[in-house]
């Protein structure tokens, strides 16, 4: 399976009469927090000299990525949102650090380009912005680090269970704001690539812009599901008008248990929208916090 383009998915021919979109980080593999407090943390503090305020950019780092209703979103939001919240925290102010400049980061990702490596390098060559390139560099690093540092995070048993039960009854579609050569790999050193039609990552697009393109015109709207662990999965899903099943984070397992043995047979009779779906969202939502300190 080789990188792909948005025409592609527009050329998706369906092989079934139902599609299901699966999220990856976080979803079908637990690697969340790893690849956050391992990876992307570290690099944040160093790339930016913020030693001195470590702890602090941990807990809001940590309460971005993991923990509050922006979790799994993409990279450049995340990083936005961990540096307009970091002067906030005690003992920031007080530290004397130099604080990143984030104008012309917001700027990027009120763009509306499909956020990734390959649009912010083109706009750190239209711009010539430092802030920009800084933010590029540390983005590649974070690449580069995951390749050559992290060791491979098993997919949860369930999760592949799921995708093998859905195999010549729904067609499958990896839906990620994840980096596509890094979703290539993981599903690849896992065995589990063949398992999905297309791997798409952020390279092209929002999620929602996923569903929309794979899906439109191919499939009835309650013959589509997403699949996901955080709530940019849920608004991706009611951005497209369809049903969402969500992971809820810290009893994934047992989610993909209930999907794979009671869910997914609802979803394919047509019985999962409605009371069962809403029960199961209003439980999700409860599960994350809206502000730091509300955890």
């Amino acid at each position: 399976m080789s990188l792909i383009t948005r025409q592609d998915l527009v050329s998706l021919v369906p092989a079934a009469d139902s599609f299901v979109g699966v999220d990856s980080d976080g979803c079908v593999f637990d690697t969340m927090r790893v690849k956050q407090c391992l990876h992307f943390h570290p690099l944040i503090i160093r790339h930016w000299g913020l030693e001195a305020v470590e702890a602090q950019l941990r807990e809001v780092a940590e309460f971005v990525n993991l923990h509050s209703r922006h979790r799994g979103r993409n990279r450049f939001p995340a990083l936005l949102q961990t540096f307009e919240l970091l002067p906030t925290r005690p003992g920031v102010a007080a530290s004397g650090v130099t604080l990143p400049e984030t104008r012309d980061l917001r700027a990027y990702c009120e763009s509306g380009l499909a956020l990734g490596n390959a649009s912010l390098a083109a706009e750190v060559a239209r711009t010539g912005s430092p802030e920009l390139a800084k933010v590029l560099e540390w983005s590649l690093a974070v690449n580069r680090e995951i390749e050559r540092n992290m060791e491979p995070v098993p997919p949860f048993p369930a999760a592949v269970a799921s995708l093998r039960k859905m195999q010549g009854r729904s067609d499958a579609m990896v839906v990620s704001q994840t980096p596509e050569e890094a979703l290539l790999r993981e599903w690849r050193q896992h065995g589990i690539d063949s398992l999905v039609r297309v791997i798409a990552g952020q390279e092209l697009g929002s999620k929602a812009e996923h569903i929309r393109l794979a899906t439109e015109g191919r499939y009835a709207k309650d013959r589509i599901l997403l699949i996901g662990d955080a709530p940019g999965d849920l608004a991706a899903a009611r951005e497209a008008g369809v049903a969402f099943y969500p992971i809820q984070p810290g009893a994934e397992g047992a989610s993909w248990e209930r999907f794979h043995d009671e869910i997914y047979e609802c979803f394919l009779a047509g019985r999962y929208r409605g009371e069962l779906e809403r029960g199961l969202l209003e439980a999700f939502e409860r599960s994350l916090a809206s502000e730091m300190d509300e955890r």
